[in-house]
């Protein structure tokens, strides 16, 4: 790597909330087991079995992780933005990708080697705290996940998402971070019976969409259906 793609590199880590507490010395041993990963729409980042040797951390774009069936059809488990990251939890396991990754939109990855990583968890508490405050929040995530399929119905689950950002309030307006299809998925529910729910919601006043651009009419009401 040349000085000015690793300072390069020491910069865009140094923007992301994993390792924005590193000191300069830190985000130099970061970036030495550092590789730029530039993955065009549509192009996969890894296939289920490689195996993981370190985490990606999103420096702009959108990355789906999915389980994709022998037939071809597909369950997206997560949709990861910029400074967000993930492969963490396989890569302290020694094991290979239980999920496959593809780019939503143009996207920079970073992939940071799990050898450096490893060497700045042993040096730095802080560091180790916050990895281990991902990982937990990950986990309660997945439970909300859980829960949330196993209790709640479409409607509640599709309010949830619509009234996942504390801005919302009658009037907000959005646009959905990705497609339809890809948001039923990660809901667990088919496009026909997303594109239907957000017809009822509409039908009944509560929202407004318009390609993805939605607007919150009645929150409200909304958070009376949410239950």
């Amino acid at each position: 790597m040349t000085t000015s793609g690793k300072a390069r590199t020491q910069d865009f880590l140094a923007r992301l909330p994993l390792f924005n507490e590193l000191n300069a010395h830190g985000l130099d041993n970061l970036a030495s087991g550092t590789t730029e990963v530039q993955v065009a729409r549509g192009e996969m980042v890894f296939h289920r079995g490689e195996p993981c040797v370190g985490l990606h951390t999103v420096v702009y774009g959108q990355i789906k992780l999915m389980f994709v069936s022998p037939g071809g059809s597909e369950k997206v488990v997560r949709l990861i933005g910029p400074g967000d990251s993930f492969g963490e939890a396989l890569m302290f396991m020694e094991k290979a990708y239980i999920v496959s990754a593809q780019a939503l939109a143009d996207s920079l990855l970073l992939h940071v080697g799990k050898a450096v990583i490893f060497q700045e968890l042993d040096r730095h508490p802080g560091f180790a705290r916050k990895m281990l405050a991902g990982l937990s929040q990950r986990l309660h995530s997945l439970m909300n996940d859980v829960e949330a399929y196993s209790l709640r119905s479409g409607t509640q689950r599709v309010i949830g998402y619509l009234l996942k950002d504390e801005q919302c309030k009658n009037g907000y307006r959005f646009r959905l971070e990705t497609s339809k299809t890809v948001i039923a998925s990660r809901l667990n529910l088919t496009p026909e019976h997303f594109s239907r729910i957000l017809h009822d919601l509409c039908a009944h006043e509560l929202i407004g969409v318009k390609g993805r651009e939605v607007c919150i009419l009645d929150i409200a009401r909304l958070g009376a259906y949410q239950g």
